[in-house]
């Protein structure tokens, strides 16, 4: 087994359910390159550097996805055209109070508990592919993975709009507390694994990954009801500011990723098991070598994101606070996960470390990547307090 740090995102297969003619390429390259002409004509008087530079930016991996991946176009287009005519009722007059649509649907909020219901239901079908053999069920699982990925893009797109009403200058991407990314990492995470099941041809992984989605959405559920986190605030002061935009969708790709390498460093160990014992999911896991790729090119992709967003966040801290670090308990964790990843990546690279302690290695890295997520939020204090519950 080669010891290289081969990511999956650059080794991707071409699906067999969607078709990925030349044509469809073209008319993706024109349609994203129409939209981002348009984007810049209309806001470039407002946009400064950075701006221009993230709009770049979104249009490269935007083009990237789109070329490799036909699912990620049809996802695309389904997430504009409700998040669209959520908006659309919202512009057009419309409230929870005069509408069923939105009260039921295109609310954020219940957009939000379809996908609950959604996640929910894909992780049963993907446990009953894994430990049933039930191929039908999988392919449900897989099908609601997909409901759940679009429902949570589009709310969070729709709950962008809501923080402007009836307070315009309360307006602000919805990745401002605990509630919010706890979407975007359910959204993420999943859009990812998905990601993966494509180039593997195996949905016994979704199994691991679901479930675990699925623990983060019912932490969501408890902190909108108990909380009330699930209701749109004004920003505190440290929060408005452009940075935020860039830093925090940065560390959740890099979170979303890490949380797939620790599951699929989980599988490899219950398939090597299972190799040599000979139980069931010897056939229903990816190969080893599969496994070792994917936990392995995760985390090279999440560490390339997580020292992004922690330089980002750097800037941030020096705009907002007169400093680039200041050792606060956030930042300190971050250097821990940093450093955790770090070694692994050289040990795997320099040390051609491989297979099962690599393995041990990505899963028993939940801990740390965990208690830097959320554990500092809700346990610790310091700069970032505003995370606490």
């Amino acid at each position: 087994m080669s010891a290289q740090l081969q990511s999956p995102y650059f080794s991707l297969k071409e699906p067999s359910s969607i078709e990925n003619s030349k044509a469809q390429r073209i008319a993706w390259a024109i349609f994203l390159s129409v939209g981002a002409i348009a984007t810049w004509a209309i806001f470039r008087a407002e946009f400064w550097m950075w701006q221009f530079i993230i709009l770049g930016m979104w249009y490269v991996g935007l083009m990237w996805f789109g070329l490799k991946w036909p699912a990620f176009r049809v996802l695309f287009l389904v997430v504009m055209a409700i998040s669209g005519t959520g908006v659309g009722l919202y512009q057009w007059g419309f409230t929870t109070h005069d509408s069923l649509a939105i009260r039921y649907f295109f609310h954020s909020n219940a957009m939000f508990y379809w996908m609950s219901g959604a996640i929910l239901l894909s992780a049963v079908g993907y446990y009953l592919y894994l430990f049933a053999g039930n191929q039908n069920a999988g392919n449900w699982g897989h099908r609601l993975a997909w409901i759940a990925v679009v429902l949570g893009f589009a709310g969070l797109a729709i709950r962008w709009r809501e923080t402007y009403i009836g307070h315009p200058s309360w307006g602000h991407i919805p990745v401002s507390n605990i509630y919010d990314v706890m979407v975007l990492f359910c959204a993420t995470t999943i859009l990812f694994y998905l990601f993966h099941e494509n180039r593997t041809e195996n949905r016994g992984l979704g199994a691991f990954v679901l479930p675990l989605v699925l623990v983060a959405d019912i932490f969501l559920i408890w902190v909108g009801a108990a909380y009330h986190l699930n209701r749109i605030q004004p920003l505190i002061p440290a929060l408005q500011s452009f940075w935020m935009k860039i830093h925090v969708p940065s560390m959740f790709i890099a979170y979303a990723n890490f949380y797939i390498s620790a599951m699929a460093g989980l599988a490899y160990l219950l398939k090597e098991r299972a190799i040599s014992s000979g139980n069931f999911l010897r056939d229903r896991l990816p190969s080893l070598e599969l496994l070792d790729k994917t936990f392995s090119g995760t985390i090279a992709f999440g560490f390339l994101f997580f020292t992004v967003g922690t330089i980002l966040g750097a800037v941030w801290a020096a705009k907002a606070w007169g400093g680039f670090w200041s050792w606060d308990p956030k930042e300190t964790w971050a250097l821990i996960v940093w450093l955790n990843y770090a070694g692994f990546l050289h040990a795997r690279s320099q040390r051609n470390w491989e297979g099962r302690p690599m393995a041990w290695w990505a899963f028993i890295s939940l801990i740390v990547v965990t208690f830097c997520f959320i554990g500092v939020d809700l346990f610790l204090g310091g700069l970032h307090s505003y995370g606490k519950l």
